[in-house]
């Protein structure tokens, strides 16, 4: 025992730290005791900059903590943090030197409770998988024109107000037909099962079937019924795993596989996948896409027909065109019947000189050729010459008679057949006071249909041509 009277000894004095050793020491200190750590917490204050890092504060009822999650941990993320998610992270604690700030460095991160929740939904993949229902043999393409579009969703949702805002705007003139159904919940399974039910009732008959079926007021009429469907859209906006756990039920999977019609599914966000996105025909990533996979714009519809109505006229006119050219070949053939039968007129008289002048030539050879015999033969058989010679022109007066009589009749023939022509010939309609209608175009007008009032026409009369222009509607 010291002694009263001993002086007291003397305090150490404290170490001066610079202020960079301190925050190493205790970083250092954090460090060796904390590390590797992990931590649940409420994300609060989630941004991401442009280098791709992230900035977070964890925190619950008694504290918060700081947090940085780098480019290469954050790229490994399956879901977008939002504020007020549930998550568990891994990393370790450390301190920010610059400012001295205490933070934890984020290497991973997933949703609070989604180990247990991601190894059933990984069983039950596998399983589904393995009976090929998720098959691309299965996978059936979507209708290019639906008669009506089905759409499985709560009536509450934003992913309906979101599908039928883009089916309206694409398409407003096809149905929708909405089955509502909860999405979220320990009943949501089975009442979406129960809306596609009815909707395949739907799709196989265009019988609506009875109980909740919703007809959206702006494409058609409810008291019309309900038409086929074509497609059916199963939607939700996003969320946790458990918020979209509903839509990873093995009954509700095989019921969408049982579909008679297209399915599409729009679950959650682009990186949320679920069991009824492997099994339906085509997965969305989000509501709005599913609407617009499945509703190609009227206007594109309307190009096609345009452009088809386009190519049919095309090869209407040129159709016309060469008919045309052919009628006006022919009418340079046939010309007016007046002037064919001139020609044949010419014709026949041409012939008929030609004959007359071989007659008259035959019968000069045949009295030279008679002259020359007369001065051979004996004079006893002059008198038999004689009468050969009255014969002879006996003879070739009845052959010029009959080849009068011959050109008499074909003159009265071709008389005949000249007015058969001429009452063939349009001048003479024309002159009976009818008259021959076009168009602008030069397109003949034969029917009281192809005219519109206003219209401007072109009449043909028997002495000229008359524009008019057509005052009523076509009348019988």
């Amino acid at each position: 025992m010291e002694p009263d009277f001993l002086p007291p000894r003397p305090v150490p004095a404290p170490r001066i730290w610079p202020v960079g050793a301190l925050t190493r020491a205790i970083a250092d200190a954090l460090e060796a005791r904390f590390n590797p750590v992990a931590v649940r917490g409420e994300v609060s204050g989630f941004t991401r900059a442009a280098s791709g890092h992230c900035y977070f504060s964890l925190k619950d009822d008694s504290g918060q903590l700081r947090c940085a999650m780098f480019r290469r941990a954050a790229g490994l993320l399956n879901f977008s943090p939002r504020e007020g998610d549930q998550v568990e992270v891994r990393g370790r604690v450390a301190v920010y030197e610059p400012r001295g700030d205490l933070q934890l460095v984020v290497e991973s991160m997933q949703r609070a409770g989604q180990g247990a929740l991601f190894e059933q939904f990984l069983r039950l993949k596998s399983q589904l998988e393995a009976e090929g229902l998720f098959h691309a043999e299965r996978k059936r393409p979507l209708p290019p024109l639906p008669r009506a579009i089905g759409v499985v969703t709560s009536l509450g949702a934003a992913a309906l107000h979101d599908v039928l805002t883009a089916l309206a705007r694409r398409v407003p003139h096809i149905p929708v037909v909405v089955a509502p159904a909860a999405v979220q919940g320990a009943g949501a399974p089975e009442e979406l099962r129960r809306a596609l039910s009815k909707l395949y009732l739907l799709a196989q008959d265009g019988r609506a079937p009875e109980g909740d079926l919703a007809l959206d007021a702006e494409a058609a009429n409810p008291s019309d019924g309900a038409p086929p469907i074509d497609v059916i859209l199963l939607v939700r906006g996003g969320g946790s795993i458990e918020d979209l756990w509903a839509f990873n039920d093995e009954r509700l999977a095989r019921t969408i596989a049982a579909s008679p019609v297209p399915l599409v599914s729009g679950v959650g966000h682009e990186t949320d996948f679920t069991i009824a996105d492997f099994v339906a025909d085509l997965r969305a990533p989000t509501p709005t896409a599913a609407a617009e996979l499945v509703s190609a714009p009227r206007a594109q519809h309307l190009g096609d027909l345009q452009a088809q109505a386009e190519r049919l006229a095309r090869a209407l006119r040129r159709r016309l065109d060469g008919e045309n050219q052919r009628i006006d070949w022919l009418a340079s053939r046939l010309s007016r019947p007046s002037e064919a039968v001139a020609g044949e007129r010419l014709r026949l008289d041409r012939q008929a000189q030609r004959l007359r002048h071989a007659l008259a030539l035959r019968l000069e050879r045949e009295r030279a050729r008679l002259a020359q015999w007369q001065d051979r033969l004996p004079r006893q058989l002059a008198p038999r010459l004689a009468a050969d010679a009255v014969q002879l022109a006996r003879l070739a007066d009845r052959l010029g008679a009959a080849v009068a009589r011959q050109q008499t009749s074909a003159h009265e023939r071709l008389e005949r057949a000249a007015l058969r022509l001429a009452a063939l010939d349009p001048q003479r309609v024309l002159e009976r006071g009818y008259a021959w209608l076009e168009d602008e175009a030069g397109h003949a007008i034969t029917h009281a249909a192809q005219t519109a009032p206003g219209q401007p026409i072109r009449a043909t009369l028997a002495d000229g041509k008359v524009d008019l222009t057509v005052n009523g509607p076509a009348s019988r």
